[in-house]
């Protein structure tokens, strides 16, 4: 196979999601940070929208004590949970950099919404890879807050907007194995 499909076959399939606790501390520059952004613009899109949006945190403490503080204002009372509270408040703190990935829907009517998230989710796949290709680390959340109205609305997006997740980004000691789980024949089906 040609020299280019094995650079990328092989980046896709060292790809590993790497869990915000298993981070280090140390601090990725900002000249890297902006070149996965980079590659994460290069996504494919319908009709030329471009719907992704990223909000990068260069101290991932700062992102913390927000979800925290989001978490606990629509926890109140006996709904409140201690221990939530405080993982999220502690959730970043080895990583080096927190990115929210979010969808903007643009003034195309024509283009579905779906296919906005979709492309939203190529640009995810297009900076963790240009991750992966720079050793950093990168964990992909939906947990706590991050998918209700409030986390959106806090961090100021529009009623159409959608977050498609909160990324976490560092550098790890670890080198997990990768794994399929169901043999790559049970989801293919060959037609002539």
């Amino acid at each position: 196979m040609d020299n280019n499909f094995s650079v990328i076959a092989n980046n896709i399939k060292a790809r590993r999601t790497i869990k915000p606790s298993t981070m280090n501390g140390h601090k990725i520059p900002n000249g890297h940070i902006a070149s996965i952004i980079e590659l994460a613009d290069w996504a494919p899109n319908h009709g030329n929208t471009e719907p992704w949006r990223f909000i990068i945190f260069e101290e991932p403490a700062h992102y913390s004590k927000q979800h925290a503080e989001l978490y606990k204002a629509a926890n109140p009372g006996e709904s409140f949970n201690e221990t939530v509270y405080n993982n999220l408040s502690n959730q970043a703190n080895a990583a080096s950099h927190v990115i929210i990935a979010y969808q903007k829907r643009g003034d195309l009517p024509k283009i579905p919404v779906f296919e906005e998230i979709i492309a939203t989710s190529c640009a995810v796949q297009n900076l963790l890879l240009g991750a992966t290709a720079l050793n950093i680390g990168a964990f992909w959340s939906t947990g706590g807050m991050v998918l209700k109205p409030a986390f959106a609305e806090h961090f100021g997006l529009g009623a159409e907007d959608s977050v498609l997740g909160v990324l976490f980004l560092g550098y790890t000691d670890q080198q997990p194995e990768g794994k399929r789980k169901v043999p790559l024949e049970e989801k293919i089906t060959w037609n002539k």
